[in-house]
């Protein structure tokens, strides 16, 4: 016998909820679920850890007595069972990934960090070449401050800064703008560059190298394992309707 969803008064076949997985742009969000599941279904959790585990999940729903609790329940479609398995996940995974990429982070840290480092830089842009020069030197001699000049000339947003843009990685301007920043000292001016219909002057104000601190161990550890599971949803590719006998052809 075949079997359908039923939401309120509204029936859905197992064929339609494929198509309302797509429309709504929950599958990814789906597979993601299920590969998540299997990767930690091995993970284990002192009772201590549990208790913590459902003790928040049950403060974060307000699930402050048993009618409150069974009630929410109910309303979700969940067992007892299920608010363990809700309340523990992310711990799980936590763990799974410390297992996983934990021990990588240095080298990967050490790969990463051309991208990672950031940058304070100031910025002028014109479309007059003579008058770039003229404000370029203006700069290099001292006759006015880098401030002062792109609040008055520039022609972009960094004129609302006097120039100033920031802190940024380092890769993430122009590459032309990243290339003079990589090899520049702070305070380093650089005469105008031509950058498509543009004439750029560019000074670095400050490098801020990245630190391999506890926040940056947290995100590259994220970083490595949401490359792991995009390449497991591609590898697992659509949620597909498959048929089946029926058991009792099966058994015969």
């Amino acid at each position: 016998m075949a079997h359908v969803f039923k939401a309120g008064n509204r029936k859905i076949q197992a064929e339609e909820m494929l198509v309302l997985l797509g429309r709504y742009q929950m599958m990814p969000q789906f597979l993601r679920g299920l590969i998540v599941d299997e990767a930690i279904a091995e993970i284990e959790c002192t009772e201590e850890e549990k208790a913590a585990a459902i003790a928040q999940l049950e403060a974060q729903y307000q699930l402050t007595t048993p009618e409150a609790k069974e009630a929410w329940l109910k309303s979700q479609n969940l067992t007892p069972e299920h608010l363990e398995q809700i309340a523990t996940r992310s711990l799980k995974l936590e763990k799974y990934k410390q297992e996983t990429w934990g021990h990588k982070v240095e080298s990967y840290f050490l790969a990463r960090k051309p991208y990672l480092d950031q940058v304070r830089y100031s910025l002028i842009r014109t479309k007059d070449l003579g008058l770039a020069n003229e404000l370029y030197f203006r700069i290099s001699d001292g006759e006015q401050s880098f401030a002062e000049i792109a609040k008055q000339y520039s022609q972009g947003v960094e004129a609302n800064t006097g120039g100033l843009l920031g802190p940024v990685p380092i890769r993430q301007p122009h590459p032309l703008i990243s290339k003079l920043l990589e090899v520049s000292k702070p305070g380093q001016l650089w005469p105008p560059r031509a950058l498509a219909e543009w004439f750029v002057i560019v000074r670095l104000e400050q490098l801020i190298p990245a630190q391999l601190d506890d926040a940056m161990r947290r995100r590259l550890i994220d970083e490595m394992f949401e490359t792991w599971l995009n390449e497991q949803i591609k590898q697992m590719g659509p949620l597909q309707l498959v048929e089946t006998e029926p058991e009792s052809a099966v058994t015969g």
